[in-house]
């Protein structure tokens, strides 16, 4: 009878014990006083604009005390570097790929929610009198940046066309614009905003991504930041939806936003949200895509290491 009773006793300190070490472990979790998040506006992430431009996060966190710092990094690469160096919590949006390659690299960042399918935001461009079609691109010189969305749409082209000897000089999207209208490369890899100018500057678009790519833009954050405050992540989502609702149910003046945010008329935001695929759901046909990404990288070389969708996932993510 004695032993037994000692051993519900043993029991029952070894349980305190472990809820003590456990609320120890909780408190000792250091309290979150600021949120640092990426503003990124082009190609024409609606939510993004709207979310901040209306306060959205900053009305949800207010009452919790957490200032909500925003910052100008439009570079996928540039916000995986912020991210790794802890002065980045959240991602606004990146392209998978830049995701991808942050993996591969061993800086652990998941993708918590879905931004938009751009598909026909991303294009070549030529001038009149450059290349006529796809084809001609062989032998010819191309302007854009490396290692994004847009350069996986020109090794697509060039893959799926079998061109050859198709050169890219790697700048940034106004670099490359300057470079075609002054006629210094052939073609250039451009997006969004910059499609419609160059059109009103006597460009065209050889082709967008249709066909050769499914750009996928994404909010993410790092994996240490997701598994200490998961709860921030979950808000972070319900705002986002919240921004998506508004541009459904109010599009006129978010439109307005928008227009107002990449510094364009009322007629270009219109196409350019036309063109932008914004959603609210993960779906299946996007892990697919994750997947095709991966490989797609891997046989260009710019990963080594092996990576899965679910490598790249957070399980605070809802896949439909």
């Amino acid at each position: 009878m004695y032993s037994n009773k000692k051993k519900i006793m043993s029991i029952f300190l070894s349980l305190i014990f472990s809820f003590t070490i456990s609320a120890a472990g909780q408190n000792d979790k250091e309290e979150l006083k600021e949120i640092n998040i990426s503003y990124v506006k082009a190609p024409f992430n609606l939510q993004i604009m709207v979310m901040k431009e209306k306060g959205l996060l900053e009305q949800e966190f207010a009452e919790d005390g957490i200032l909500i710092k925003w910052h100008e990094i439009s570079s996928g690469a540039k916000q995986a570097e912020a991210m790794a160096a802890g002065s980045l919590e959240i991602a606004s949006v990146m392209n998978t790929a830049s995701v991808i390659i942050a993996n591969s690299a061993g800086n652990n960042i998941d993708i918590v929610d879905i931004v938009s399918r751009p598909l026909d935001t991303f294009t070549i461009m030529t001038l009149e009198d450059g290349p006529q079609t796809i084809k001609e691109l062989s032998g010819k010189t191309v302007a854009g940046p490396k290692g994004t969305v847009l350069h996986q749409l020109l090794e697509s082209v060039i893959q799926k066309e079998e061109l050859e000897d198709v050169s890219l000089i790697s700048m940034g999207l106004p670099q490359s614009q300057t470079a075609l209208l002054a006629g210094q490369v052939d073609a250039a890899l451009l997006a969004a905003s910059l499609v419609l100018k160059t059109q009103d500057a006597g460009g065209r678009i050889l082709t967008t991504s249709s066909g050769y790519v499914q750009p996928l833009l994404v909010s993410a954050s790092p994996r240490r930041f997701i598994e200490a405050y998961p709860e921030v992540i979950e808000r972070y989502k319900k705002v986002q939806a919240k921004s998506y609702d508004y541009i459904v149910n109010n599009t006129e003046e978010a439109l307005m936003i928008g227009a107002a945010q990449q510094d364009v008329s009322m007629d270009y935001a219109r196409n350019l949200y036309e063109r932008s695929g914004i959603t609210n759901s993960f779906t299946q046909q996007d892990v697919q895509g994750l997947l095709n990404d991966i490989t797609f990288l891997k046989n260009l070389e710019m990963i080594e290491n092996d990576i899965t969708p679910d490598d790249l996932t957070s399980e605070l993510l809802n896949v439909q």
